[in-house]
C-alpha cells in the first residue's frame, strides 16, 4: 500500500458529488418527474375518458365505472411509458431550456432585472424546448392514448374487451395498420400544443417566481408582503399556477388532438382539427346546431380534473427539482489534497 486513497470512479463519492454537479438539471428533472408523474397519472386517464365521452358524465361516477370495470390498475393503464419516457423527455426539456437561458446569459440578451426581461427569457426557452422535444414524445403520447382509450376504441369498432392489449401489443396494431408514421398520428397538433404550451408555461413559471422574490442569479429571496408564504412553498404555488393556467388555454387544442387521434386509431374516417372543433362546439347536425356556450362547455370538460391534476404534477414536479436542486447545490466540493 502507497498510503494513498484509492477509489472507484463509479461510486467515489467526490466523482458522484461532481457527475451531479455536472447534470443537475437532467437528475432534477428525473428525480422530480418520476414521483409527480406517478402521482398525477390517475387524473390523466379520467381527462383522457373525459374529453372523449359522448354522454354526460361526473368525474366521481366516471372513477366508479372504471374502477368496477377495471379495477384500481384502470386508473394506472399504459402508466410504465409516461413514468419512463415522460421522465426523460422533461429531463431533456429542462436541460434544452436551462441551456437555452444560459445562451441569453451569455450573449447578455433580454439580462435585465425586470419581469419582461424574465418571463420573456424562459417562454423563448420553454418554446424551444417543446418544439424539439414533441418529436420524439409524440409516438409516446399517442401509444398512451390508446392505452388510456382502449374499451372507448374498442367499443366504436363493435369490440367487447375482456382483456385489453398490452402496451407492445397496442404498438404493433399501430405499426401494423399504419406503419411507423401512424405512430406519428395527430403530430401537427401535438406539436403546436407542445411548443405553445410548453412556452405559456414557463414564461408564467419565471414570471411569478421574479414576482415572488426570486433573483437572476437563482437565488430565492425574501416574498413579497401582498403574500407572504414560506420561500420553501413558492416552487409548488408558481408550478400550480402556471401548470393550470397555461394548460386551460391550450385544453381546447388538447381535446381536438385527442379527438382526431382517437378516430384514426379506431379507423374512422378522418376528420380536420377545424371540422373536429366546430362539430365540439356546435354539434354534429349542422341544421340543429347548439349554443355556442354550451359548445364551449363541452370542450372544457374534465378541465377541473385537469387543473386538480396540474396542481398535483406541476406543484411536486418543482418542489421536488428545487429540493433536489439545493441538495446538489450544498454538496462537498471535491479537495484534493497532495499525501507525502
Amino acid at each position: 500500500m502507497d498510503g494513498k486513497r484509492t477509489s472507484n470512479p463509479v461510486y467515489d463519492s467526490e466523482n458522484f458529488n461532481d457527475f451531479l454537479r455536472r447534470n443537475k438539471a437532467v437528475v432534477c428533472a428525473l428525480s422530480a418527474s418520476y414521483v409527480s408523474t406517478f402521482a398525477g397519472y390517475p387524473l390523466d386517464s379520467i381527462k383522457s375518458r373525459l374529453q372523449t365521452t359522448k354522454t354526460r358524465i361526473s368525474v366521481p361516477r366516471l372513477a366508479v365505472l372504471v374502477y368496477r370495470e377495471e379495477g384500481i390498475m384502470g386508473f394506472y393503464r399504459g402508466l410504465w411509458i409516461p413514468l419512463m419516457t415522460i421522465s426523460f423527455v422533461r429531463a431533456a426539456s429542462f436541460t434544452i431550456y436551462s441551456r437555452t437561458k444560459e445562451v441569453f446569459r451569455n450573449y447578455d440578451i433580454l439580462c435585465r432585472n425586470s419581469i419582461v426581461d424574465v418571463s420573456l427569457t424562459g417562454g423563448i426557452s420553454g418554446a424551444m424546448s417543446g418544439a424539439l422535444i414533441s418529436f420524439c414524445s409524440a409516438p409516446f403520447e399517442l401509444v398512451k392514448v390508446r392505452r388510456q382509450l382502449e374499451y372507448t376504441i374498442a367499443a366504436s369498432k363493435g369490440i367487447t374487451l375482456q382483456k385489453p392489449p398490452g402496451t407492445l401489443e397496442a404498438v404493433k396494431e399501430i405499426y401494423r395498420n399504419n406503419g411507423f408514421a401512424g405512430l406519428y398520428t395527430g403530430f401537427r397538433l401535438h406539436f403546436i400544443r407542445d411548443t405553445a404550451g410548453t412556452a405559456l408555461y414557463f414564461l408564467e413559471y419565471d414570471g411569478m417566481r421574479h414576482l415572488l422574490g426570486r433573483q437572476r442569479s437563482g437565488e430565492q429571496g425574501p416574498t413579497p408582503a401582498w403574500l407572504p408564504i414560506h420561500p420553501s412553498l413558492v416552487p409548488f404555488v408558481c408550478g400550480s399556477l402556471s401548470g393550470v393556467t397555461s394548460w386551460a388555454l391550450i385544453y381546447p387544442l388538447d381535446v381536438v388532438k385527442t379527438k382526431v387521434q382517437q378516430r384514426a386509431l379506431a379507423g374512422e374516417p378522418y376528420r380536420g382539427p377545424l371540422e373536429t372543433l366546430h362539430r365540439l362546439v356546435r354539434g354534429p347536425d349542422p341544421n340543429n346546431p347548439k349554443p355556442v356556450l354550451a359548445g364551449i362547455a363541452r370542450i372544457y370538460r374534465g378541465l377541473g380534473v385537469s387543473a386538480l391534476r396540474s396542481i398535483t404534477t406541476h406543484g411536486l414536479l418543482w418542489t421536488l427539482f428545487d429540493l433536489t436542486a439545493h441538495y446538489i447545490d450544498n454538496l462537498p466540493h471535491s479537495s484534493i489534497q497532495d499525501e507525502p
